[in-house]
């Protein structure tokens, strides 16, 4: 007689664990994708923010103010496109858009003529006296615009200015450098100090990411230092010039501080010498809010336009070249 041994199942705690199912690598490379743009979402957010607060919102309520008019008897109503139309037929406006545009025919290729000069003589030279020249070329840029200009405005004083009374010692007659006739030269003066280092240390900047083998190259083959200079190191810093030239387009568009602080020496800087000039005191000197936000809405799409212009016009010769 045989015994039968009794057969219970094990428990729980003795079954070996089962294994996890093994994630494809397709699946984690996935959730990786997924997480990125989650983390990189989370770090632009601040950023994101301060540009909303600080900047669209201004921007928002700036463009609803220059599609309204106030007024007293009837308060503040929507008018569309009134205050454009207004702008853009304005005579007091036109004429200080033509004034700076005439300004910046003659200062900026002046100015940056300078720069380029500088940024050439300094690739060239590799003194110990160049890094001092950068420094002190670059010095004006650091004094604020408004110190600069108060500064420029006493030394052309008629008073006790030391540039007035030069003439006289040839008997000549003193300058009037806040006449009529002299002081879009006196203002472009100021500017060309205050921004000609600026502009060089960038032309010198871009001039030291040219590969030196190109220069070699030149040498080799015979060129001289000015041929070099014009037919190797300009063409190859040509994109570093437009930036240049679309920047300085620009601030000249926004030209405001110098004329501003130069109103108190000369006179006939009226309220509207530049349309920058005139869209402040539209806004702080006769409180019209409304026709001053559509006179700086209406001077950035004209910078916006001659900016553009200029970038498809230098791209256009670049695809010819």
């Amino acid at each position: 007689m045989t015994r039968s041994i009794p057969i219970t199942a094990p428990a729980a705690d003795d079954l070996p664990p089962s294994p996890r199912p093994v994630e494809s690598p397709s699946r984690r490379r996935r959730r990786r994708v997924t997480a990125r743009p989650v983390a990189g979402a989370l770090f632009v957010l601040p950023f994101f923010l301060v540009v909303v607060a600080f900047l669209v919102v201004p921007l928002g309520y700036a463009f609803w103010l220059s599609l309204s008019t106030k007024s007293l008897a009837l308060g503040t109503r929507f008018t569309g496109i009134d205050n454009y139309v207004r702008a853009f037929t304005d005579p007091v406006l036109l004429d200080g858009l033509l004034r700076v545009v005439l300004f910046g025919l003659v200062q900026i290729p002046v100015m940056l003529g300078i720069a380029l000069a500088g940024a050439l003589t300094l690739d060239a030279v590799t003194t110990k006296f160049a890094v001092a020249f950068r420094l002190i070329a670059f010095m004006p840029y650091a004094v604020p615009a408004v110190v600069g200009a108060l500064m420029w405005g006493f030394l052309y004083s008629r008073t006790f200015g030391p540039f007035a009374d030069l003439p006289t010692l040839v008997g000549g007659d003193p300058i009037d450098f806040f006449s009529a006739s002299l002081l879009l030269v006196s203002l472009g003066n100021i500017v060309t100090w205050a921004w000609t280092g600026y502009n060089m240390i960038i032309l010198y900047s871009a001039l030291q990411g040219v590969p030196r083998e190109m220069y070699e190259a030149a040498v080799i083959d015979g060129a001289s230092p000015v041929q070099i200079a014009l037919r190797v190191k300009v063409p190859a810093i040509k994109q570093a010039i437009s930036l240049a030239v679309i920047f300085t387009v620009i601030g000249t568009m926004q030209f405001f501080t110098e004329p501003q602080i130069m109103a108190r020496f000369a006179p006939q800087v009226s309220a509207g010498y530049t349309p920058n000039l005139y869209a402040y005191n539209q806004a702080f000197a006769y409180s019209d809010f409304n026709y001053s936000a559509a006179l700086s809405f209406a001077l950035g799409f004209l910078v916006f336009v001659v900016a553009y212009a200029f970038v498809f016009v230098n791209r256009r010769r670049g695809v010819r070249s």
